[in-house]
């Protein structure tokens, strides 16, 4: 590929680009698009930086209000860093829940307010990752749900809002995935691990550039994917 070509990509902007499924979805439209990796630690970001064809880093504690510039163009904006924590409502503080939804939702939500004027320049696509817990809560799991049905919320708003300046809003719920959250979401229940009743981030990839790439006539505005087995 030309250097014009790479420089002529649309842009594609991944948080939590550096480890599990955010690593997998850079990768994957790291093949078409320019990617600005998003992550918290330059290291780990810079090492990605250097296997993509077409790659520049983006790195910010989005959770504490870092956010780097954005570019002028932006085609896609994929929110996959997000943080697991917290216990039973009787013995999780205040502190714990902020800290999830400063991460989960009150970052989405200020990044993707600086970052809709490129998305509606390109008529580009927002695909904030959720969870299954975006519909389903359970014993010791509260607080990840809550922030997962607020993170839900605020996609259905949005792409409601945006909807007549072009901006698609696809929300896509992967259950459970193999990934250092869900090994220790695993641990913290005290059940095995079992890979073979779990997605690999590659499927997540997969379900998220179906979503990218439908024409911009049509929008998934929501997607679930499941693991096929059961125990």
């Amino acid at each position: 590929m030309t250097t014009d070509q790479l420089q002529n990509r649309p842009v594609a902007l991944v948080t939590g680009a550096t480890r599990g499924i955010g690593r997998a979805i850079a990768a994957d439209l790291g093949r078409t698009h320019h990617v600005l990796v998003g992550g918290r630690s330059a290291d780990a970001v810079d090492a990605l930086v250097q296997e993509l064809p077409s790659a520049a880093p983006f790195v910010g504690d989005l959770g504490a209000g870092e956010v780097p510039a954005l570019p002028d163009r932006l085609d896609v904006l994929v929110h996959s860093a997000g943080v697991e924590q917290g216990t039973t409502v009787a013995d999780t503080p205040r502190a714990v829940w902020e800290q999830v939804f400063a991460t989960n939702v009150f970052a989405v939500a200020e990044l993707t307010r600086l970052a809709l004027p490129a998305l509606r320049a390109a008529r580009g696509i927002v695909v904030p990752i959720n969870s299954g817990s975006g519909f389903h809560s359970g014993p010791g799991g509260g607080v990840y749900a809550a922030s997962k049905f607020a993170l839900r919320a605020f996609a259905d708003a949005l792409r409601e809002e945006e909807r007549a300046n072009g901006v698609r809003v696809s929300s896509v719920h992967p259950g459970r995935t193999d990934s250092d959250m869900q090994r220790q979401l695993v641990a913290k229940l005290g059940e095995s691990y079992d890979t073979d009743y779990y997605l690999a981030p590659e499927d997540v990839a997969a379900a998220v550039r179906t979503v990218v790439d439908l024409p911009e006539r049509g929008t998934v505005e929501s997607l679930a994917i499941r693991p096929t087995r059961r125990r």
